[in-house]
Parts: structure tokens; sequence; C-alpha cells
């Protein structure tokens, strides 16, 4: 079986709140003027990456990890853990929380909580987004909710390109208008909305909002997370290790020249999100440009990159 890098193509998702920033940053052949998700690295059954070349080709990433699963060192586990997303928040996204593992085991069909983070690729002047909330108690939670005391309740941060943020289960947030992000999550596409602005779809309604469950789930009172990102240079290189949790470990890749690596991770999942470069590997050679997302499996052995480019890497 390879073990040379697993190019995936992407898959869309259509939202209330897209646009087209998919398309005009990255270059994707998006679906709609409002397509808010790319889906990069996903077997998610909601959206499938498929290899797009060689050996492997048109295989989903969800039958590369039930048929072979020396790609990912054999790593136990009946489900592929992780998703990548970019995501274009062109308008507000809906104020939600995400269950844990024990609750969206017991009441969503055995799906995955939802733990993620976000690596702020790129935003407007001023940005925000909602982190958290200002209830002491579960009880002035389900008050506020009630009356829709949002200003008293959310927590709001300025944010800016370059910036990264945890978000575990049970953290109330919203993306805001105008902000573009590469998640890393759990595989999971539970979300419970607290609130969604009144807003109307595309059928004349209001979405569903989930309140009891938002209010079992969420975490009373919020806490920040403190973990501090650690940047190391390394001549061409610098590895900025922005979380390392549970779930996953997330890093940026700053190539400037050429570096020589060695895979020592189960697998890896790599986007670039900016400039462009080349991977080696023994005569093997491959072009990489922002907006390509690949797996680089367990015996990938040594490897070189060269070129001027930015990677979001992450693994288990």
């Amino acid at each position: 079986m390879s073990q040379s890098p697993i190019f995936l193509r992407p898959v869309f998702q259509d939202r209330i709140w897209g646009g087209t920033a998919l398309r005009d940053e990255f270059g994707y052949d998006i679906p709609t003027e409002t397509t808010g998700e790319c889906w990069a690295i996903s077997a998610h059954p909601n959206g499938q990456s498929v290899v797009a070349l060689g050996e492997l080709q048109g295989k989903t990433l969800s039958e590369l990890w039930e048929n072979h699963r020396e790609l990912f060192g054999n790593v136990g586990g009946e489900k592929f853990p992780l998703l990548t997303k970019i995501l274009d928040a062109n308008q507000d996204l809906s104020v939600q929380v995400h269950p844990d593992d024990l609750y969206a085991g017991a009441n969503e069909n055995g799906e995955f909580g939802k733990t993620e983070c976000w690596y702020i690729i790129d935003c407007k002047e001023g940005a925000e987004m909602v982190y958290g909330h200002n209830a002491q108690t579960r009880e002035e939670l389900a008050a506020k909710i009630e009356a829709n005391q949002w200003n008293d309740l959310l927590r709001r941060v300025k944010i800016k390109p370059g910036e990264f943020y945890y978000v575990p289960s049970g953290t109330i947030h919203a993306l805001c208008e105008g902000t573009l992000v590469l998640e890393t999550q759990q595989s999971s596409d539970t979300t419970y909305r607290v609130y969604d602005y009144n807003r109307v779809g595309a059928d004349g309604n209001t979405r569903e909002l989930h309140l009891k469950q938002s209010i079992d789930v969420t975490t009373v009172p919020h806490t920040d997370w403190e973990g501090t990102p650690a940047r190391n240079d390394m001549g061409n290189m610098a590895i900025t290790n922005f979380v390392k949790e549970k779930y996953f470990s997330v890093y940026k890749w700053e190539v400037n020249g050429e570096v020589s690596l060695t895979q020592d991770e189960p697998f890896l999942l790599v986007s670039v999100i900016k400039g462009e470069g080349t991977y080696m590997q023994g005569d093997l050679v491959f072009p990489l440009s922002k907006g390509m997302n690949f797996i680089l499996p367990a015996d990938a052995g040594t490897y070189r990159l060269d070129g001027e480019m930015e990677l979001i890497v992450s693994h288990v």
C-alpha cells in the first residue's frame, strides 16, 4: 500500500451564513454563492472525502479506514476520529454548543461528541467571535436564554488573523461575520443551536433551536482555555504547537526553503493554507499549493518539503 501522501477532494456544504471566500481565497469550485464549509479531510457520512489521485483514487476516507488501517498506524476505533474544515463565515453563525462523547453517544445515535479548535486564517478589521458566557449557574443560564438576554449572557472576543482558539465540548461559541477559519475537530456533525438571530431560511422559516440540549451540555461556569502556543524555529522551518489535548494536537508549519522531516505519528492531516512548494520522498515529487489537503500515512518515513508555504497539521 502507498506510503506517499493521500491527496483528497474536499466536500462543500451550503450554509445560510456562507459566501464565496472558499472560491476567492482558495480557488475551490464551490457549488453555490453561499458555500460556508469545505470539509477538507472527512470520513463523516454527511460529507466523505475521496482520494484524488494515485493507486487509491476514488476510494473514500472511510473505506481506507475500514480496509487499510495500516495507513493509519493501526490506530484503534470504529470511526475515523478527526475532521478538518475550512469555514467561510460571510455572516454570523448561530450561537451554538456541542455535546461531549458521553452525551452524544447516549442521545445522538452513537455520534462522537465535538471538541474543536480554530485557526484564524483571515478576518475583517474589528472581527469578533462569541466565546463563552457569563452565567454562574445552570439556572441563571436557562433564565437568561429564556429571557433572550443575549447581551448579558454572551462573551464576545476580538480576533485577528493568525490567532488560535481551542473550543472544547460544552463551550458556547459562534464565529461572526467576516471570518475565514481552519477548524480541526472530532468527526462529529452534532450541533445544538442556542440562538440564531431570528433568521429566516430559504424555506421562509426560522431554523430549529435546541434549548434543552444546550442547557444540558453547556459548561457552567465558562472556563477559558489557558494553553499557550509554543513556537520552535528550526532553520528553514518554524513549528508552532497550538494545542495538545485529548483528541488532537494541532500545529502550524511555516516552511521557508528546504527541510527534511520524519513521519513519526500514526498519521498526519495536512492543509496548505498559504503559498506553494514541493513534497519530495525518494524519487516521488508532488507539487503543493494553497488549498491542497492530504494525509501523510504512518510509513511515510523521511521526506522533504521545499518552498514558501504555511500548513496546518494535526494528528490524534
